[in-house]
Parts: C-alpha cells; sequence; structure tokens
C-alpha cells in the first residue's frame, strides 16, 4: 500500500512543483477527495542500465524527470559523439527537468509582454551537463505500451523539452495508455560546430554532436522503456517546429534504422541538411577568429561555455556577412555530412541502410499572424495586403496575394496576409520527397482558432502541440480551455494513439483520413469539424512555386 501523505501543492514558475509536505499516517476517509501525488523511498523506483531512479506519481502517471543518457558534453566531450553516462550506486533522483543546453534566453517574459503571456516560456539552468530525458508512464509493468519520443522546438538555436508546459508527456500518456519521452540535447554552436576539415578524424562528427545526441536518446530508449513500461520495438518520434525538422533528419538517418517506427513533423520538415563544405569552412573560420591554429583546436575544449558560445555567434555572424549562408541557415544547423546525415536528399528509396516508416505531417494555417499584437491591423485592405507581401515576392506579390484571395473568398485581407505567413509549399515538398520511399505517408492542416484577444491568434506556430498531446487545459494561454478545445484534441490524440499503435492514424472519432498522394494532395483539415479534402490550397499554393522553378 502507498504510504499517504498530505501534500499542499501550490503553482510553481513555469511546469514546476513545489512541494509543501506534511507526514500523517492515516488513510484519507472513503469518499474524500483522493491524494494526487505519492513520493517516497519506495515510490516510483525503475532500473535503468546505469542504475536506479527513483521519480514520482502524479494524477495516477509514473512520472521520472531528468534521466541522464549521456554524459557531461563540457571539456573533452564539447564537439564529440555523446558519450554513455557513469553508472550509479543505489537510488538516483529524477524529480525535476534537467539543464537546457546552453543558450541565450531571447524570450520576453516582461510583464507587458502579450507574447509572454500567451506562451509562457518556462526558462531552467543551462549547462553542457544537458543529456537527460523525461518519462511519463502509466505503469511500471510489462505491457509493452508504444512509445511517443518528444523532440522540442527553438530551431537548432535554443529550447528545452519542456520550453512550454503544453509539452508534458502527462496528458497523452494518461489518455491513450502509452509511455511518452521528451529529450534534451546540443543546440547551436556546442552542437552543429563542424571541424571535420580543420580539426581531422577526431573532429570528424562535430557537425552533427547535437543530432547524434537525439540517437543517444532513443538508444537509450530501446535499451531502458521496457522497464518504464513500454515497448522498444514500437517507437514514435514527434516533434514541432525544429523539432519538426529534427525528426525529418533523424528518420533518414541510418542509425536510426531499428529505433524509430513512426513518424510525426509538426510545421517544421527537412529534405536536406547544411552543405558540408560551407559548414567546414565557418569552422575554419571560427578557429581562426579565436586566435588559433589548427593543431590548437583543443584549445577550443577547454573555453567557458559562455566564452565559447560568444566566439561562435559573434564568428558565425562576420562569416554570414562575407560569404553568405550557402543557401541555408544562417549560423548552425545540422550538416550533411554523408556520415552521419546523408548528404543529398533525405528518403533515398534506394538506399536500405535507411528507416522507412509511416510518417504524419501537419502545419498550421496561420503560423505566425501578423496582427497577434495589432489589433489596428484587423481591417487592412488587399492592397495593403500586397504592399506587405512586395518584399517576398517582388513584382508578383498581387498575382500571389490575388490567387490566394480567390482560392479563398471566404477569408478577409487580414487573414489572408495570415495564411501567406504559412505557405505549405515545403510541407508538400517533404511529403512528395517521402512519398516516394514507399511508406505511408499522411498530411494534416491545423485550423482551429482559439477565442482569445478579440480572435487575433488565429491558427499559430505551436498551437497545435497542446492538442496532439491532450493538453489543451493545460496550455489554456493557447486554447482557452474547456470543452471545445478537448473535443478536437480527444480527436487528435485518438488519431496519433491510432498512428503509434498501427502506423494510421485513422480512428473512430476522425472522418476516414487517406493517404498523401502527390496525385491528390489529401489533407485531413482539424477544427470543431474535421473533415478530408484534396489540396484545398493547390491552385493558390502553384502560383508560388511557379515562381521558385
Amino acid at each position: 500500500m502507498r504510504t499517504i501523505c498530505k501534500i499542499l501543492l501550490t503553482a510553481g514558475f513555469g511546469a514546476g512543483l513545489f512541494l509543501l509536505a506534511g507526514c500523517s499516517g492515516k488513510q484519507p476517509a472513503k469518499n474524500s477527495d483522493p491524494q494526487q501525488l505519492f513520493i517516497g523511498e519506495d515510490i516510483a523506483v525503475a532500473n535503468t542500465q546505469y542504475g536506479k531512479v527513483r521519480g514520482y506519481i502524479y494524477h495516477d502517471l509514473y512520472q521520472f524527470k531528468g534521466i541522464p543518457y549521456g554524459a557531461s558534453t563540457a571539456g573533452k566531450n564539447r564537439f564529440m559523439p555523446p558519450q554513455e553516462p557513469e553508472p550509479w550506486d543505489g537510488v538516483r533522483l529524477a524529480l525535476n527537468y534537467g539543464d537546457m543546453a546552453p543558450q541565450a534566453i531571447t524570450y520576453d517574459r516582461s510583464p507587458e509582454s502579450t507574447a509572454g503571456f500567451v506562451d509562457n516560456w518556462n526558462f531552467f539552468n543551462s549547462s553542457e551537463d544537458c543529456l537527460r530525458l523525461n518519462v511519463w508512464t502509466p505503469g511500471l509493468d510489462a505491457k509493452k505500451r508504444p512509445v511517443l519520443v518528444y523532440f522540442h522546438g527553438g530551431g537548432f538555436f535554443n529550447g528545452s523539452a519542456i520550453e512550454q508546459d503544453g509539452y508534458s508527456g502527462e496528458g497523452l500518456a494518461a489518455y491513450g495508455d502509452v509511455v511518452v519521452c521528451s529529450v534534451n540535447h546540443r543546440l547551436n554552436a556546442f552542437g552543429f560546430s563542424d571541424f571535420a576539415k580543420v580539426g581531422g578524424e577526431k573532429y570528424a562528427h562535430s557537425g552533427n554532436v547535437g543530432i547524434l545526441d537525439l540517437i543517444a536518446a532513443l538508444k537509450w530508449v530501446h535499451n531502458n522503456i521496457t522497464n518504464f513500461g513500454g515497448d522498444p520495438g514500437n517507437v514514435t518520434i514527434m516533434g514541432q517546429s525544429g523539432g519538426g525538422s529534427k525528426v525529418s533528419i533523424v528518420a533518414a538517418m541510418p542509425a536510426a534504422k531499428g529505433l524509430v517506427h513512426k513518424a510525426v513533423a509538426l510545421s517544421g520538415n527537412s529534405v536536406r541538411a547544411a552543405n558540408k563544405e560551407h559548414a567546414e569552412a565557418l569552422g575554419e573560420f571560427i578557429l581562426k577568429e579565436a586566435g588559433l591554429r589548427p593543431n590548437q583546436i583543443d584549445k577550443l575544449q577547454e573555453m567557458p561555455w559562455e566564452e565559447y558560445y560568444a566566439l561562435a555567434n559573434a564568428a558565425s555572424a562576420k562569416f554570414n556577412r562575407l560569404y553568405g549562408t550557402g543557401g541555408g541557415r544562417a549560423g548552425f544547423s545540422p550538416v550533411g555530412d554523408g556520415l552521419d546525415i546523408p548528404a543529398g536528399t533525405f528518403f533515398d528509396p534506394t538506399d536500405n541502410t535507411i528507416p522507412n516508416v509511416p510518417m504524419i505531417y501537419c502545419t498550421v494555417k496561420q503560423e505566425r499572424n501578423p496582427n497577434r499584437d495589432k489589433p489596428e491591423l484587423e481591417n487592412v485592405t488587399l492592397e495593403e495586403v500586397i504592399k506587405q507581401m512586395t518584399p517576398t515576392y517582388g513584382d508578383n506579390a498581387r498575382a500571389v496575394v490575388e490567387a490566394y484571395a480567390k482560392t479563398f473568398p471566404e477569408c478577409r485581407p487580414i487573414e489572408i496576409w495570415a495564411l501567406l505567413t504559412g505557405v505549405r509549399t515545403n510541407v508538400v515538398r517533404s511529403a512528395n520527397t517521402k512519398y516516394q520511399q514507399g511508406a505511408p505517408v499522411y498530411v494534416a492542416w491545423f485550423g482551429w482558432q482559439p477565442p482569445l484577444f478579440d480572435g487575433r491568434l488565429r491558427s499559430f506556430h505551436c498551437l497545435d502541440i497542446c492538442f496532439w498531446l491532450h493538453n489543451t487545459d493545460l496550455m489554456v494561454t493557447h486554447t482557452g480551455g474547456g470543452g471545445r478545445p478537448r473535443a478536437l484534441s480527444d480527436k487528435m490524440a485518438d488519431a496519433l494513439v491510432a498512428f503509434m499503435k498501427t502506423g494510421d492514424p485513422n480512428c473512430a472519432s476522425l472522418p476516414t483520413w487517406p493517404k498523401y498522394t502527390p496525385e491528390n494532395g489529401e489533407v485531413m483539415v482539424l477544427d470543431d469539424e474535421c473533415v478530408a479534402m484534396n489540396d484545398p490550397d493547390r491552385p493558390a499554393r502553384q502560383v508560388i512555386e511557379n515562381l521558385q522553378r
């Protein structure tokens, strides 16, 4: 029988729990409110290959936070592939989220920030001891539940496994009887400084260690998740924004074969990594800006992380001014080196070494609505929208805007402008590329809009995360909470759990979700009323695609 203690829970900053506990040996009265939190020496203890960990039980879920899946990446491990953590004796506490990767905090949480209110970003310590993961599970048993491993957003530059409360695995684990994990890993200059050319064999993997961390996390899941009630033979990776690109990359890596069985990419996708020559040239430039010769490159491992972070970012900015971005992302991102990540286009159907797994792609309708914090833009004219699109499309701005207005006649000009912040050209390209492998591909378009800020939030970037993870009542600053968003979340979580189990998102609560084909562009439109359609924005989108040829 669980030890019973009275626990007073108070809401902490971000996603944390602050506990004020007093002990009582008495069983609560039969019909009283049940105890919510259980924590003690013999409660929620699980074994891993490195030693035992102890978490807690909350809302009938076993929760473990900050479990090390790799050693600290400081010192001699900086720029190196992840190393295994040292085993430990006894039972290690796993009660709090681990450190974020070294990064700059760029999110505004000031009292005057509406963006800070809406997104409610969580900040934790940053350090190079950041290879930690979290586990939510309904039971430490032999049930072998499907496993979801979530990769956070923030591009490849910042973020953490709990940067928003909506990332919590509690909602989906409880709703779907599945195991959910989330991962911190190296980012920015610590994850993607490519010194392969200037540093030789020792640094051959340096440009991709941030992604190799994710492979190490998946290996940990493969080797340990059975002890947490999960099935290592049924693992789905999922991520949003930068996390969606991470999903796309990992799903194309030979090292992920057998570790990944399904994939879900939300508002982020990739079919190619950064150019190897450009990344290596940036690595050489960093060394030069540090005033070091190639035989002194190890000194970069000895700098305090803050010093190297400042050096690398300044060098990258200068390099981009002098030489451009090489047609890719400015700064640090995964490299198509042909060693860890394919050098060419992903998902080569002739390459048997890479995974060939079912995949869902989802985007939201208005990724970055321009008037979220600017109510004065609500009644802009179509001519003003054309003017705003001119820097992007030049003389073709009128043709683009008018094509969207014609395709979506129900939309006002501000809504057309908002649609143009979430054009689906990249996700369609990714779906078409992945389709060539032959595994099932499904596409969704999320259009639900929250009743907040007079309706100006629209279907914004990050909104759909809490729907998929069944956290709409937790992320009320995104959804407003209550029955309306929860009803859609039930449907989306049902589809996700079905996909995790079978590779097919079809479920009783949604209309039939057809597989994607390039010919028809099948897509499930997710809203209060969900409907499957054939490429509803194709006539407008093709105007843009024709410009890019």
